[in-house]
């Protein structure tokens, strides 16, 4: 089947402070995977945001969204939970499976869930010019009788309700707010959304690694809301940092961190880093989790806090 065009997503201009007007909605922002879920006349396409067909790396969504009325576009976040909290790792892995036998077995392992924040066409109705609060409750009518694991994501027009949802909720792994305006048509390839995020402290994926097994140097990062962008490497890993992932890739891959010159200095791939060109890297498989400091331009490199090993 010929993937269709791919889908303009909305996108959301960071804020540092809570909107507080009439008429705002307000919704958990979700550590995950942007994916678009298409339900077309005969199958199923699940696109990243870059319109990436990941259909494949998803079975367990493809499969549900096969409950949907044909002709029905969905916006929302993939996501994998594990001990209480959401976690974008894991996530990564689902995204990264190679092949179908793969994909079939993280899906046991690793079921995923979509939280979906929009409709943008039911049953083969374009609704994205309709106001915000209108196709909310289509999208509610339509999966609350389907339940997990296509669910619409939690929405409250209560500003102090929104507050507590942003105080309490990054310890399961929420990240922030999305704010948007009730009367609002679908902004489709703008930043007409907005989002607070909680700190510029985030989970990671850590795909690889630069240096050797014994010795690594520093990290290849895949950041939340990146997914489809080029990794990047952090600044380089203190020595406590140095040792504990030493330790971590020993564990996974014993030949690698014991064979002559720790791993060889190679990786099999290589990620542009700024100011220092092509870098070789050696990839993890699968990823580790790593609490990083950013801004939201690329530099400075983001900050390694700590490898997420409680996760």
């Amino acid at each position: 089947m010929t993937p269709p065009t791919a889908v303009q997503v909305a996108l959301a201009a960071t804020v540092r402070t809570l909107p507080r007007a009439p008429g705002l909605a307000y919704e958990p922002k979700f550590d995950g995977h942007r994916m678009v879920v298409l339900r077309t006349g005969e199958d199923v396409v699940l696109q990243a945001r870059s319109g990436r067909v990941v259909t494949g790396a998803f079975p367990d969504l493809a499969a549900a969204a096969r409950q949907l009325p044909a002709g029905t576009v969905l916006d929302g976040e993939v996501v994998v939970w594990h001990a209480g909290r959401t976690d974008f790792a894991l996530v990564q892995r689902r995204a990264a499976a190679a092949n179908a036998a793969r994909a079939a077995v993280l899906a046991q392992s690793l079921p995923a869930s979509y939280a979906a924040f929009d409709v943008l066409e039911l049953a083969g109705v374009d609704v994205r010019g309709r106001p915000y609060e209108r196709r909310r409750a289509l999208l509610v009518d339509l999966l609350l009788p389907l339940g997990p694991p296509l669910q619409p994501v939690p929405m409250t027009t209560d500003p102090e309700l929104a507050r507590t949802w942003y105080e309490t909720l990054p310890a399961s792994g929420i990240e922030g707010l999305v704010v948007k305006r009730l009367d609002q048509p679908y902004p489709a390839g703008r930043r007409a959304w907005r989002k607070l995020r909680h700190t510029s402290v985030r989970d990671a994926a850590v795909i690889g690694y630069t240096g050797t097994a014994r010795r690594p140097l520093a990290l290849v990062l895949v950041l939340p809301g990146e997914e489809d962008e080029a990794p990047l490497v952090s600044s380089p890993l203190s020595a406590v940092l140095r040792t504990e992932l030493a330790a971590a890739v020993a564990e996974r891959d014993p030949g690698r961190a014991g064979g002559a010159g720790g791993g060889g200095d190679g990786g099999g791939a290589t990620v542009t880093a700024i100011g220092l060109g092509e870098v070789p890297f050696r990839l993890l498989d699968p990823p580790l989790a790593a609490e990083v400091r950013h801004s939201s331009a690329r530099h400075p490199p983001p900050e390694v806090l700590r490898l997420r090993t409680d996760l």
